[in-house]
């Protein structure tokens, strides 16, 4: 078996480790836990870094539990945050627990009889009985309001970031604190991941464990994951990138891959992929020699597009970026559904016609019903070149008739001037 701390750290995803918590997974088979905040009905790629922590355990031999925090997002954590966040209910909490899950169940394992098969549990199921006075009395007592008021997370919004702090959020660190402790309790869990903004909530465990069983438990945390020029990971234009497909499709998850910076990518494929030391640095020689190539985004887009979606998915996001650069066919043009259409061709110039306007001649088409060529003199010459496509085929004559035949998808028409300049035209 791999050891599990050396290799995060190899990967860069280690921030601060406890003392003693090494020489614990190095003992004996050791159960993990990480929490995830069930606000949405899928992850993000900013939760990857920790799933890809919990994976990492189990292939080291380690038993991993996630947690899905449905009694701490009722409440919100203060951590990073300087507003206090939307309260879920039972319902919807629910409803996000079986997405996640569906979605851990792609990368570890919940279902074999091995010792260290993963756990999913929701913290809502052992908090809703508890009484705001049992709280008080078995919990509350045993830490202080001074050891609360030094975790940087308070400090930083007592002194003025956001609109100060509410009871309920002040309190989040206890709740946490109290999971670890029946996680430990319940399952013998021993050791807590997270990010380094958790740092605080996840030693208050340790110090809830110590105080109530007198045993030692431990901390393990990643680095909050940024871009090479400082701004957040995982945000574009149009919000998160999502896991589900619903959200964001395989090919714009795809593509957001293949378009980090060089930089980003050299960490991205340590933290993102399950490929070894050995592979990873020869390819980060290939990528040193013809940086132009790209071939540490490629991999990295396609270990973890393949990963997330499948092989299948994966090819086809290939495909489907290849019509715009590339040398693809009218078949691969046609075989795209209508979503990854439209993302392909999103900043293209677009224009619509009547459906009536069928029937009507590629010249006509190109410089009457749309301005896609300034006259028809222009357009003729240029299709007599052999400089014009209609839906990824040479136009031979510009006099021919533009036909129902021709749409993609029932409804799309793509012209191709010259090797660069497309054009989308929609039928309504």
């Amino acid at each position: 078996m791999k050891n599990f701390v050396e290799e995060l750290q190899w990967r860069g995803m280690i921030h601060t480790i406890m003392p003693g918590a090494e020489e614990q997974l190095a003992k004996e088979m050791t159960t993990a836990y990480l929490g995830i905040d069930p606000t949405a009905d899928s992850l993000h790629i900013g939760h990857l870094v920790g799933v890809m922590i919990l994976k990492h355990l189990q292939m080291c031999g380690h038993r991993p539990i996630a947690l899905i925090g449905g009694a701490t997002g009722m409440i919100g954590d203060p951590s990073g945050k300087s507003q206090e966040r939307n309260l879920l209910d039972e319902k919807t909490l629910r409803h996000n627990q079986e997405a996640i899950k569906k979605q851990l169940a792609k990368l570890l394992d919940f279902d074999s009889d091995a010792p260290n098969a993963a756990l999913l549990v929701n913290n809502y199921d052992w908090m809703k009985d508890v009484t705001f006075l049992d709280f008080a009395r078995e919990i509350g007592k045993l830490i202080t309001v001074n050891y609360m008021m030094a975790k940087d997370s308070v400090k930083k919004r007592f002194n003025g970031e956001g609109d100060g702090m509410s009871f309920t959020e002040f309190t989040y660190q206890l709740l946490q604190g109290n999971d670890f402790l029946h996680l430990y309790q319940e399952y013998g869990c021993k050791v807590q991941l997270g990010g380094s903004d958790q740092w605080g909530n996840i030693t208050t465990g340790t110090e809830l464990i110590r105080r109530k069983l007198d045993k030692e438990a431990y901390a393990i945390t990643c680095p909050l994951i940024t871009k090479a020029d400082g701004t957040k990971f995982g945000k574009t234009e149009s919000g998160n990138v999502w896991l589900d497909a619903r959200y964001t499709s395989p090919y714009k998850f795809y593509q957001f891959w293949l378009n980090v910076s060089d930089e980003d990518a050299k960490r991205y494929i340590k933290i993102f992929t399950l490929l070894d030391r050995e592979t990873i640095e020869t390819l980060i020689a290939e990528h040193d020699a013809a940086p132009h190539l790209r071939v540490l985004q490629k991999a990295l887009a396609k270990e973890i597009t393949t990963m997330i979606h499948s092989a299948e998915e994966y090819e086809k996001a290939v495909e489907a970026s290849q019509i715009l650069f590339g040398g693809a066919t009218s078949d691969a043009l046609r075989r795209l559904d209508e979503q990854t259409l439209l993302q392909v061709f999103e900043g293209v110039p677009q224009f619509k016609i009547a459906r009536a306007d069928l029937g009507c001649t590629f010249v006509d088409l190109c410089a009457e019903k749309t301005q896609i060529f300034p006259s028809k003199g222009e357009c003729r010459k240029m299709v007599q070149g052999g400089g014009v496509s209609l839906d990824k085929e040479k136009v031979a004559d510009p006099m021919r008739t533009v036909v129902e035949g021709d749409l993609i998808a029932g409804k799309y028409l793509l012209v191709q001037r010259g090797k660069k300049n497309y054009y989308l035209v929609t039928v309504e």
